[in-house]
């Protein structure tokens, strides 16, 4: 996690109190239109993908930041929430007259990466079917992780977390409130993720479906005639050899026979030296 690198809005605390005077918390303001979570109670995140990224924040929680800030969440104190490749930035209100600028920053992939995962992933026509119909199954981490990158953050180090409030602790509860929309909205849409990789969600399914269907172009012919025939006449594949008597098989009874024995009978010997002859 890196430090905050934001100028202050002017606000010493959440509260409004200098913030070298200890003072209970105040409550925030209220927010009219804010964007709120729809847990109301016990865990946030129902999917594994939204898990996985909550699992940084929990990691790195200290004290009652991560209950205020689901408690900020569902209040629907952040005004604004805006995800985009590489970041996600909020306003968040608390008891100061003005909101508080969050922003979380995730590395994106380079070209070079993108191109890597989305052959992979096309190249597994299930998973590829899977996340057409709108899903994320679990082996998409371990097929991104086989190219040498990571779906998720691994940890704190992974991401870049700013408040513009003077909370001196990272995650404040501010960004714990980011953290949580963020996961409900990744259960809602997991291509969010993927959004903050620097891939948004038809992007990604545009080049999954050209890589399927992307059949490979036959050599072109020459245009010569004099080249065009220069390797001569094609071989035909043949046929299984055709017995030199088979015409006989196909002449009717005859009522005529020499000396008991009947005439097509003794045609074949005459056929078959023919053929050798």
């Amino acid at each position: 996690m890196s430090p905050r690198n934001w100028a202050d809005d002017g606000d010493s605390t959440d509260d409004g109190q200098p913030f070298w005077r200890a003072a209970p918390p105040a409550a925030p303001r209220p927010v009219r239109g804010g964007i709120q979570i729809n847990a109301k109670r016990g865990q946030v995140a129902r999917t594994w993908w939204s898990a996985r990224f909550l699992a940084v924040l929990e990691a790195a929680g200290v004290g009652g930041r991560l209950a205020r800030g689901r408690t900020y969440a569902r209040k629907g104190q952040t005004v604004s929430l805006h995800v985009d490749a590489g970041a996600a930035t909020a306003r968040v209100q608390g008891s100061a007259p003005r909101p508080y600028r969050v922003r979380i920053g995730v590395p994106t992939l380079g070209k070079a990466q993108w191109t890597a995962v989305l052959d992979a992933l096309a190249a597994d026509a299930s998973l590829t079917a899977a996340m057409l119909a709108g899903e994320l199954p679990r082996e998409v981490e371990d097929v991104v992780r086989a190219q040498g990158v990571a779906l998720f953050p691994a940890g704190g180090a992974d991401l870049t977390m700013d408040c513009t409030c003077p909370d001196a602790t990272v995650p404040c509860k501010h960004l714990a409130a980011v953290f949580y929309l963020l996961a409900e909205r990744f259960d809602a849409d997991p291509f969010a993720v993927l959004a903050l990789r620097g891939r948004d969600r038809d992007t990604v399914l545009d080049e999954l479906r050209a890589r399927r269907t992307r059949a490979p172009e036959p050599p072109p012919l020459p245009t010569d005639p004099v080249t065009f025939y220069a390797g001569g006449s094609p071989e035909l594949p043949a046929g299984p050899p055709t017995p030199p008597d088979a015409l006989l098989d196909r002449v009717p009874a005859l009522a005529l026979a020499t000396r008991g024995r009947d005439v097509v009978e003794l045609l074949r010997p005459l056929y078959r030296a023919l053929d050798e002859g």
